[in-house]
């Protein structure tokens, strides 16, 4: 994790830029960048708040870019059971994409033995106390130098470009770059749309799609044995 932490601090001093640009005060700003530990859903929050869209709309976005969490911890389950309930929620908030592709990645399976359960912990604990410290403090960085950054350097450009980086990086399979051209032809058809909801139909649009191919490429095999 600390070799990625440099662009994680990158994203997270641009996202605290963006949360006093968007509206809010220093106070606020410094608030949810202390307690929100989540990007992507803060970077989708951003434009609805200075559009003054209503809460309800802001909370379905951050939801619906959040689901992927439910899938993670879900596979991480078998791990972490054996953990208190408090530190099951503190891996929980300090769980992010990365940390969960690496924990995964070094260890496919969960631990056996309690020497193995502390090892795998450990790793894990590391790793996300590390991402979550070059966040916050770039955060924290970004809103205390929003003020002082002019709108010239373009920051909103490069936080879609930070987007396409980590969308390019995590597209791994055809059925990622699938759902990835699915919310993006939504998106754009449906830019029209009050209140950025062109965001919540491309999500709608390619979890309905990809469900609709797996369950149609998971059925093939199981009619093909039965012919």
């Amino acid at each position: 994790m600390a070799g990625v932490a440099p662009g994680i601090a990158a994203w997270g001093l641009m996202t605290g830029v963006a949360m006093v640009k968007s509206g809010l005060s220093t106070a606020e700003a410094l608030l949810m960048a202390l307690t929100v530990f989540a990007g992507s859903s803060q970077l989708a929050a951003m434009p609805l708040i200075q559009a003054g869209a209503p809460m309800w709309v802001i909370l379905a976005t951050g939801f619906c870019v959040n689901l992927r969490f439910v899938v993670f911890s879900a596979h991480l389950r078998p791990y972490l059971m054996h953990l208190p309930r408090w530190q099951r929620l503190v891996t929980g908030y300090l769980s992010a994409d990365l940390t969960y592709v690496l924990f995964t990645k070094r260890f496919p399976h969960p631990g056996q033995s309690p020497q193995e359960q502390r090892r795998q912990m450990a790793y894990l604990a590391g790793n996300g106390g590390i991402n979550w410290a070059s966040w916050v403090l770039s955060s924290v960085a970004g809103v205390i130098l929003a003020n002082f950054v002019p709108t010239s350097w373009g920051l909103g450009f490069a936080g879609i470009l930070a987007l396409v980086g980590m969308l390019a990086s995590l597209a791994s399979t055809r059925m990622r770059w699938l759902s990835a051209g699915v919310a993006g032809t939504a998106a754009v058809a449906a830019f029209a749309l009050p209140l950025k909801l062109n965001i919540l139909v491309a999500i709608a649009a390619a979890v309905a799609v990809c469900l609709l191919l797996e369950s149609r490429l998971q059925a093939a095999p199981e009619q093909q044995g039965a012919a």
